[in-house]
């Protein structure tokens, strides 16, 4: 791989990154409800589930899928299923009212750590089109006469350390803004428009083919 073909990657994968998604979303909707400790959770478990994307990716699972048609719908239905029901708790959800250390006072007792990690988890794998991108976009920048062990590290762990800082970078903004939002109403409304938004992402993901 030569740095020219790194850079290119580099480059693209800044592009989709920063272009908001569920996990964007679900990373500042905890940021804001619970605080940086339990966001950046749950922004562990986005990058493990992506970690796991890329290996299925690379284990051949992205050729299954475009193969399959019953294997890409059965996973898409269940990732639609999740984000549905996530959108629907987080829009019923009541409004957390943030105190001055709005940081530290949500990350006390209540919902387990373990709960955000495990929905991060489920938010980053629920799309079964990561799988077929990432079989259709590694090999783009894999250079066939070079091992490709390697080569795959390279490109697994460039994409997960940019993933994790824009997530981070997330979680902690939104948690230093917590503080000014005081009143039930406004968090009250963040979760009527997060929910608003998974469920509207979830069915969008039920309405997508295997060939786009």
């Amino acid at each position: 791989m030569t740095l020219t073909t790194y850079l290119l990657y580099t480059a693209s994968v800044a592009l989709l990154i920063l272009s908001p998604g569920p996990t964007m979303l679900m990373c500042v909707t905890n940021a804001v409800n619970h605080g940086s400790r339990r966001a950046m959770t749950s922004v562990a478990g986005s990058v493990s589930a992506v970690l796991g994307v890329m290996l299925l990716s690379a284990m051949g699972l992205g050729a299954l899928l475009s193969a399959s048609e019953a294997a890409f719908t059965s996973l898409k239905v269940v990732g639609a299923a999740y984000l549905i029901w996530l959108g629907i708790k987080t829009f019923r959800s009541e409004a957390a009212v943030l105190g001055p250390d709005a940081g530290a006072a949500t990350d006390g007792p209540g919902k387990p750590t373990r709960n955000f990690y495990l929905q991060g988890f489920l938010v980053g794998a629920s799309n079964p089109k990561a799988v077929l991108f990432f079989a259709a976009f590694f090999p783009q920048f894999l250079n066939p006469a070079e091992p490709m062990a390697p080569q795959f590290a390279i490109l697994a762990v460039t994409f997960m350390a940019f993933e994790f800082s824009v997530l981070t970078f997330c979680a902690l903004s939104v948690s230093r803004l917590a503080p000014v939002l005081r009143t039930s109403s406004t968090v009250r409304l963040i979760n009527r428009v997060s929910g608003g938004l998974f469920t509207l992402m979830g069915g969008l993901l039920l309405l997508t083919r295997r060939h786009t």
